[in-house]
This record gives C-alpha cells, structure tokens and sequence, in this order.
C-alpha cells in the first residue's frame, strides 16, 4: 500500500476485539516509533507499553470511558522537557510536537501491521504520573489504546478541502 493508502486506513478505533497483540508487532511499531524526527533530533520521548492486567487496569481508571475497557494493550507517550529543544526566540518547548510526530508514526505504522489505535489526551494527567511514576519534568502527554479493531468497516470521515487549509 502506497502512504496516501495507510494514512486513510488509519482511523480512530473506539472498538477492540479482546485479543492479545504480538510482541513482534509491537517491536516493529515501536522501531518506527524511534525512527521518528524531532527537534535537533533530541528525541525526548518515553513510551511505556502496557499489557500486564493489574497496571493496565489502573491505567484504565484515568480514563473513564467505556469502550476501553476492552482493550489488551494501552500505550504512555510521555514527553521529557529536560531533554527537549526549546526554542531560542521565544523559548518554546517543542517536546508536545516532538511526541505528536512519535505518536502518529506508532499510530501509521500499527495501521500498516493491521492495529487499531485511538489518540486519547483527556485523560487524568496525575494518576498517569503515578502509575508510570514519572519524575517532576516528564510529563504524560498521550495514551494510545492498540489492537485489533472489532468493526470491519472503515467510519465515515469528512475531511476540510484544500482550499480550506491552503492560503
């Protein structure tokens, strides 16, 4: 599949089938992941993966939303602004969009292995400080529900032309 391909295959999946994902496949996805560009190729990101019941329960709580209950796997992307660039004009911290570009090529590359996956961002900040026990300057900024999606047709999405996003 060309890329226009993937990244109209790759969709919010809000629906998961309670399978258990390979290793293998997260392996791949997560050297995807590291392959990903950021500022001055610093990289400051940390990704837990989450499968074990006890942990992915709790995880499961800063969330609160019912169709991801279902879901065997749930992955952190944590930003590390220690480690991240800062812009010198007006000191911007680019870790959010550092993150942004490792969290769509984890989502891009899980579409290609034949994963689902969903960004969540309205999630308990604190708990998922506890539970992945970060220190004071890292901070959780996405979590990412990944499996095998239970619907077998792609939802309808409607998308802005480009003279809408062009100027």
């Amino acid at each position: 599949m060309n890329f226009l391909e993937l990244v109209k295959k790759r969709h919010s999946v809000r629906n998961y089938q309670s399978r258990t994902v390979e290793k293998e496949k997260l392996d791949y996805v997560m050297e995807c992941v590291r392959m990903a560009p950021s500022a001055v190729n610093f990289q400051p990101w940390k990704f837990t993966i989450v499968t074990d019941e006890p942990k992915l329960s709790q995880l499961k709580k800063a969330y609160s939303r019912e169709w991801i209950k279902n879901v065997s796997c749930i992955v952190g992307a944590c930003a590390n602004h220690e480690e991240s660039w800062h812009r010198k004009a007006d000191g911007k911290d680019h870790a959010d969009i550092d993150v942004a570009i490792a969290v769509e090529h984890f989502c891009l590359a899980a579409a290609e292995q034949g994963l689902g996956t969903c960004w969540v961002c309205n999630f308990d900040v604190q708990l998922c400080r506890e539970i992945f026990q970060l220190p004071g300057f890292m901070e959780p900024i996405v979590l990412i529900p990944v499996g095998y999606a239970e619907e077998k047709e792609m939802p309808e999405r409607t998308r802005k032309s480009l003279d809408e996003i062009l100027f």
